[in-house]
């Protein structure tokens, strides 16, 4: 029998609840199918998900890093195999590689201020390491959440926002790029609001995912205001194919998505966001 503990060798994974988070992002939780104990991971480590038959897709774990009995990953449904994926029932079974890839880098926020930046999707790369820092508040300094979505609608795990938003020292900024009658909040891009949660943080660590448009103009907008390059983090999750760098389709200019990522120092990666063709 296969060494199931081989990160290269994917292992069934039961699908044991699901939950919709919007119209076409779906978490399902998954738990080991084949008698083994389930693999730990760092924040923004990725797995190879997949339906065998199908393919597979590398997706971020969104549930907290401490739990060792089942995993989450939350997923758009966007093409032949995230629609496959997100389509399982609870009961039927995955396949789950991994983890790979470098992690958010949690042990440079040990007394410092945090401000992590969202946009869309991106909050569920964020998701656990928000978790490892917003819930230990005497290894940390103040923490801001600036989350953007399209319309209210669309936001992820509204419940978590609402349960941070009420811990110590820690607030969430949220804005949509269209409201309607039920929402009575920030109207407009992420940026418009860093002014209002800068005012909170000294010269924070900062943790940035979403669109590629978002991070270039939230970057240019936080180095313009004092933020070091060196002290913002971004993941280039959307890059990573095989997740072991043998097939050469995440190279984002010299760097190898899967082998040097996702995560990287923005000042490593910014020029190279200005490269269409990258």
């Amino acid at each position: 029998m296969p060494d199931a503990s081989n990160a290269l060798i994917p292992r069934p994974f039961e699908v044991v609840a699901k939950r919709r988070e919007t119209h076409d992002v779906t978490t399902l939780m998954v738990e080991p199918a084949d008698g083994r104990s389930c693999f730990g991971f760092a924040p923004a480590q990725i797995g190879m998900i997949g339906v065998p038959g199908v393919g597979e897709v590398p997706i971020s774990f969104s549930n907290h890093p401490d739990s060792r009995r089942c995993l989450s990953v939350t997923i758009r449904a966007a093409g032949a195999v995230t629609a496959a994926i997100t389509d399982t029932d609870v009961g039927a079974t995955i396949s789950v590689r991994g983890p790979y890839g470098a992690a958010w880098p949690i042990e440079l926020t040990k007394g410092r201020d945090v401000l992590f930046v969202a946009g869309g999707l991106g909050l569920a790369p964020l998701r656990s390491a928000i978790f490892s820092v917003a819930e230990h508040p005497d290894e940390r300094g103040s923490v801001g959440i600036v989350y953007g979505a399209k319309t209210q609608q669309d936001m992820l795990f509204r419940g978590d926002l609402e349960i941070w938003g009420e811990l110590d020292d820690v607030v969430v900024h949220l804005t949509v790029d269209a409201g309607d009658d039920a929402w009575d909040g920030e109207i407009g891009l992420v940026t418009g609001l860093f002014e209002r949660a800068l005012d909170d943080l000294r010269n924070p660590l900062v943790m940035m995912c979403g669109p590629d448009v978002m991070m270039i103009n939230a970057g240019r907008d936080l180095t313009g205001r004092g933020i070091d390059p060196a002290d913002i983090w971004v993941t280039l999750e959307r890059n990573m194919k095989c997740g072991v760098g043998l097939c050469g389709h995440c190279q984002f200019g010299p760097l190898f998505v899967c082998k040097d990522g996702p995560v990287f120092r923005y000042d490593r990666v910014a020029e190279l966001f200005e490269i269409r063709e990258v």
